[in-house]
């Protein structure tokens, strides 16, 4: 991937990292088997600062030791609180190197892995090129605003055999576990439905265009995105988030979190086949993600399903009963299905159990326990709903051909064109 706006001795050196590729997988590899790994944060605005790389501070066998961001002052307080933190510690109180270009971050053969937390239109393009550039990657959820650009994504890291840690973080929470655990026994019987709920978007954001603020790259915030107008609204949180330059919404930046607990639960992997249902795509103002949205599917197998707007949850029902996973809490009928489950005050530091694994996955000792085909799933049910909304009609998915049937516009939007000159 390459920018018209880099100078030419910028390009040669990005050219130069192809060269290095191969060297780069195995100094990456040899050295999160012996020493600390070193990681590099791209993206490190709220959810990075104050949550992932605090959860990555805990953790001894590795080094916060590079930040990446747009926005100056964001890259310059993330590497201070880096310091600080391990100057509590009583370890050197190093700040961590600052890039404004993640290219440039890639480039260094002494980073191991990366962790992405950009907004999502960033996401999959971030971690194709770090795959390729022989880095390891912590994908925040969801993947992208783009199934095309997903599977491309899972060819990468297939061909590359980088380790992918998608960061739905409730699998680390020890109820989730032990709820999941319950479904996929079959102690709840033969499933006979299963509901899904997420909090909904937002309308509003102001169209109010302004000059763009001193110390910020807003060419490269926008990346491949559509060329529009500087304003507050579109690049400050909330804002992006409920933008469909950059996003599906809701349906997928929260959607995610229930939507990974389902995937996690279910006996056998899948997505359903069928997609109906309504929502509400706001017309005025910046913000025109789907929200409000009722959406009936259906399995292969004829099992039901419902997406919904409401209290983050997810619930299994069975012939003998049904269990329900919410954030921090799991309620079931009968009452007896929660005998030994485990207490809840784990999900505190479910972040911290998050990252301990693909630390792990890093040094070869474990299994991401997010990898990016559970990523890829639980992104097509909330992409595969927004087109349902969308297009107001019924959309069919074929698991094996990977592709919407009988609807060729609606197949079309699988896709996104990314702006030029950025390419995957």
């Amino acid at each position: 991937m390459e920018s018209s706006c880099i100078q030419p001795s910028r390009r040669a050196l990005l050219q130069s990292a192809t060269a290095l590729f191969t060297t780069n997988i195995f100094t990456a590899r040899l050295r999160g088997a012996n020493d600390r790994i070193a990681l590099g944060f791209i993206g490190v605005g709220g959810r990075s600062g104050d949550g992932l790389i605090v959860d990555f501070l805990q953790h001894d066998d590795c080094q916060c030791a590079a930040v990446c961001d747009p926005f100056r002052d964001r890259r310059e307080k993330r590497s201070q609180q880096i310091a600080a933190a391990y100057a509590k510690q009583g370890k050197t109180a190093t700040p961590a190197a600052m890039y404004n270009d993640f290219r440039e971050l890639l480039h260094r053969k002494d980073i191991d892995a990366v962790v992405i937390a950009t907004p999502d239109h960033w996401h999959v393009p971030i971690c194709i090129a770090a795959a390729r550039a022989g880095k390891d990657v912590y994908v925040e959820k969801p993947l992208s605003p783009s199934l095309k650009w997903n599977f491309k994504a899972r060819q990468v890291i297939r061909k590359t055999g980088r380790v992918f840690q998608y960061g739905t973080q409730q699998r680390g929470a020890a109820h989730v576990r032990f709820a999941c655990q319950v479904v996929r026994s079959g102690r709840l019987g033969k499933l006979t439905a299963v509901e899904v709920v997420s909090p909904s978007g937002a309308p509003g954001g102001k169209v109010i265009p302004a000059p763009v603020p001193e110390g910020f790259d807003y060419e490269m915030w926008q990346g491949p995105a559509p060329m529009r107008p500087y304003c507050d609204g579109r690049c400050l949180q909330p804002g992006h988030y409920h933008i469909y330059d950059y996003s599906v919404g809701f349906l997928g930046g929260w959607g995610a979190h229930p939507l990974d607990v389902l995937d996690f639960g279910l006996p056998t992997p899948e997505v359903p086949v069928e997609y109906e249902g309504t929502g509400l795509v706001p017309k005025e103002g910046l913000f025109d993600t789907v929200m409000d949205w009722n959406v009936k599917c259906r399995f292969a197998s004829g099992l039901p399903m419902t997406f919904t707007t409401g209290n983050d949850s997810t619930k299994f029902t069975g012939a003998e009963g049904w269990i329900r996973i919410a954030r921090g809490s799991i309620q079931s009928e009968p009452a007896s299905l929660l005998d030994g489950a485990p207490p809840i005050d784990r999900f505190a530091v479910m972040g911290r159990n998050h990252t301990r694994n693909f630390l792990d996955a890093i040094r070869g000792k474990a299994q991401p326990e997010s990898p990016i085909d559970c990523a890829i799933r639980s992104d097509l049910i909330s992409h595969l709903s927004d087109i349902a909304v969308r297009t107001g009609r019924k959309i069919t998915w074929n698991p094996e051909k990977e592709t919407i049937t009988g609807d060729k516009a609606a197949a079309k939007m699988m896709n996104r064109p990314l702006r030029k000159p950025w390419k995957l």
